[in-house]
């Protein structure tokens, strides 16, 4: 079985892209990421088909925001499709709610984009204070709100991994980028392996892989680079 640390997102279109690159991927990656842009374009099925068709685990990256008994009810109703991940915003009201209909589902809270910095957060009015910094803190109280891991860049990894109430939780990592690979929108980021080292439990990788001419190969490099981490 491939490592489960990678998990490749999905960004494609629609259901069917998503099948064909998994195809085309095959047996190098048991764990995909399904997102939000793909929501209308049958995300669902598709997250059914890959789970009870071909046997992979699955990570619904939702990012859910509203009043407590509305995430509720969404997480309630998505518990229903046996997933694996399920993201909600690391608000502890948000994730509070979140945890109550869980059902066997691992809850992710965000804590700050990895596509936002100091600049974006003062246009959003969010409280001063370093990245990193504000990075932690919501994670800590994500945990507390009842989290059973959080999304973060690698480079707050390592902080987050030494929180006491980290301890058994998981830490999944966007931003990650093979050596030599482009950003993209991503500002704060690192190759797969310097994350692992930092305390991430997975990484997710997009367009390094499904952008690739051989998103298998691609993927093959990836594993190969974490296989002694």
């Amino acid at each position: 079985m491939s490592d489960e640390r990678l998990i490749v997102a999905l960004d494609v279109p629609d259901a069917l892209s998503g099948l064909q690159l998994a195809d085309r991927i095959g047996d190098a990656v048991s764990f995909y990421k399904i997102g939000l842009g793909m929501l209308t374009g049958g995300g669902l099925a598709l997250a059914q088909e890959l789970k009870d068709e071909r046997g992979k685990r699955i990570f619904l990256d939702m990012k859910l925001f509203d009043i407590g008994a509305t995430v509720e009810a969404a997480v309630r109703g998505l518990s229903r499709f046996d997933l694996d991940f399920l993201t909600v915003h690391g608000d502890p009201h948000v994730v509070t709610a979140a945890a109550q209909a869980k059902g066997d589902m691992k809850i992710l809270a965000v804590t700050i984009l990895t596509s936002l910095d100091r600049a974006d957060l003062d246009d959003g009015l969010m409280v001063p204070g370093d990245v990193p910094d504000l990075v932690v803190e919501r994670a800590a109280r994500a945990f507390a709100a009842g989290a059973d891991g959080v999304i973060a860049s690698p480079q707050e990894a390592g902080a987050i991994r030494a929180l006491p109430e980290a301890e058994g939780r998981l830490i999944v990592t966007p931003g990650v980028r093979p050596a030599g690979a482009a950003r993209g929108d991503q500002k704060r980021v690192t190759t797969p392996a310097e994350a692992l080292r930092a305390g991430a439990d997975h990484l997710v990788v997009g367009r390094p892989v499904h952008a690739a001419p051989d998103p298998a190969e691609a993927a093959r490099a990836i594993l190969s680079e974490i296989a002694d981490v």
